[in-house]
């Protein structure tokens, strides 16, 4: 009852609550939709984020890119960090998952990533977007 009434007096942070259950997504969730699309993803390490001269450990850290996957034909690279899929700021492994799961349904997308620099390249590190197109079979 008391549910109910709560529902009628505060339908707008009834409706809140139900849409962050409806989109609610684990670690492990993010983890298996990253691999679907081609890369082993965590968050940002102590050392990845030095590297990249990181101000905060933002993001979702690129540990391994799978072959002939969607995200090794875009370029991603190992030890990148990505900050943006399709205009959706990435933070956290669940950010990711949200905007990963509604990205692969899409037949073109990008991931904004900062990576590191090719060696001798003296800033270290590097912005980048790339251009995520069609499932290659």
């Amino acid at each position: 009852m008391a549910v109910l009434l709560s529902a009628l007096i505060f339908p707008d942070v009834v409706m809140a609550q139900a849409a962050n259950l409806r989109d609610a997504m684990t670690e492990e969730e993010a983890s298996k939709l990253g691999e679907e699309f081609g890369i082993v993803v965590g968050t940002v390490d102590d050392e990845i984020q030095q590297e990249l001269k990181l101000q905060k450990p933002q993001g979702v850290a690129v540990f391994e890119v799978i072959g002939n996957s969607r995200a090794d034909y875009a370029g991603i690279k190992v030890r990148s960090v990505i900050k943006e899929i399709d205009k959706q700021e990435i933070r956290t492994m669940a950010d990711f998952g949200r905007a990963i799961k509604k990205a692969m349904k899409e037949c073109n997308f990008t991931v904004g990533t900062y990576e590191p620099a090719d060696p001798g390249d003296p800033v270290g590190w590097g912005v980048n977007f790339h251009f995520v197109g069609c499932k290659r079979d």
